[in-house]
């Protein structure tokens, strides 16, 4: 289409009737296109497939080991601690060294676990974070140096080897009674201290199919992943097994490339759903609700008792030079307070924010909450599950 001008030979009148006659021969196409255009576009909830989900056998693996920590000021295990002497005294024989367990003092050495976490597709020579606990009766393991200790996996195969100079990120110190004391100075961590020995068995079978779990079980959820998935691909290569298992079938152009495939898989935006749910803890009195939460027409009315008792202590005192004995009184005063109570009206299908805000309005604490939500649950008008920690 031409643009407006003159000397084109498009007179502006002209092309306005143009515009106008294909707007209403086209328009209802156009209105079409914009509803698809919407209706088809990007959820505002959704989520990356790697977000919501994890491959099964891309995992971490725990490992352990027993060790000694060296050179403490003092601090170490005390005299009857039998598995450090044990554990010293058979040290220092395999070293050539024969040591009578009785004259062992261990004041500056403490028995520890030591645990690290062995990523997948870890390989040797990567060197991981050890986690260093004292498991005697060591007061601090501050200054110390762990020795050569193996980690080995639930299998019994030893993985990684970890030695070095223990942090405990604060002190311990005291004398004379008086003792200061900051962060836990029986547990500490050796930065990059364990060096892989061994990679762990293959985490990514040789398949021709990966699986997929949804880190919150929903069938919801989980057909929305197989219809992303299926048209990311163009094809029917994903299918749920349950409210948590995703199968997507590896095609036969990406067999030689699965990490390809799986980055691919990955970056797809799945729309998420879940259960509405009202989370409390009555000890902190935290209240956590999602978005969800809706509430049934229901009429709510909420008054606080107080009841204050002050016990006060006086003295009875006769007048200098009178008869009687000095006694002691204890008065005491009762006072009682009932809050006012004001009815207030939820409709059915309220959102949560106007949930939120009627209850400010009304003026209720956390505490006060948790009554009030409680009570709307017992009453059938709170369509969530309601989690008490």
């Amino acid at each position: 289409m031409h643009s407006v001008r003159g000397e084109n030979g498009w007179k502006k009148k002209t092309y306005l009737r143009a515009v106008g006659k294909w707007k209403g021969r086209h328009g209802v196409l156009c209105f079409l296109f914009l509803f698809l255009a919407v209706a088809w576009g990007d959820p505002a909830q959704a989520s990356r497939v790697k977000d919501i989900a994890k491959l099964t056998g891309v995992r971490p693996n725990q490992l352990f080991g027993y060790g000694l920590v060296m050179g403490l000021n003092g601090s170490g295990d005390k005299k009857g601690t039998e598995f450090t002497i044990q554990s010293l005294t058979n040290m220092l024989t395999k070293m050539g060294i024969n040591v009578d367990p009785n004259q062992v003092k261990v004041k500056n050495v403490a028995a520890v676990m030591v645990t690290a976490e062995l990523p997948a597709f870890a390989r040797p020579g990567m060197r991981l974070d050890a986690l260093v606990s004292s498991i005697g009766d060591a007061k601090s393991l501050q200054g110390g140096t762990l020795l050569l200790t193996q980690l080995q996996g639930v299998d019994g195969e030893v993985y990684a080897l970890a030695q070095g100079p223990v942090s405990i990120g604060g002190f311990s110190a005291g004398a004379g009674g008086a003792q200061a004391q900051m962060n836990h100075p029986t547990v500490g961590t050796i930065p990059g201290g364990a060096l892989v020995e061994k990679e762990p068995p293959p985490s990514l079978g040789l398949t021709n199919r990966l699986e997929f779990v949804l880190q919150e079980p929903d069938f919801t959820t989980a057909e929305n992943l197989v219809r992303a998935v299926n048209r990311e691909m163009r094809s029917t290569v994903a299918s749920a097994a349950d409210s948590r298992t995703v199968f997507v079938e590896i095609p036969a152009e990406y067999r030689d490339r699965t990490v390809e495939y799986v980055a691919r898989l990955e970056a797809i935006e799945v729309p998420v759903d879940g259960t509405a749910r009202v989370v409390i803890n009555e000890r902190t009195g935290t209240v956590v609700m999602g978005e969800n939460v809706r509430i049934s027409t229901v009429a709510v009315s909420h008054g606080g008792l107080s009841v204050v008792i002050q016990e006060q202590t006086q003295v009875s005192q006769p007048s200098p030079f009178g008869v009687g004995q000095t006694a002691i009184v204890k008065d005491k005063t009762v006072s009682v307070q009932d809050k006012e109570a004001r009815l207030m009206l939820l409709p059915a299908g309220v959102t949560l924010g106007e949930v939120v805000r009627a209850l400010n309005a009304v003026g209720v604490t956390p505490r006060d909450l948790i009554v009030i939500l409680q009570a709307i649950k017992n009453a059938g008008a709170l369509k969530a599950d309601l989690v008490i920690m």
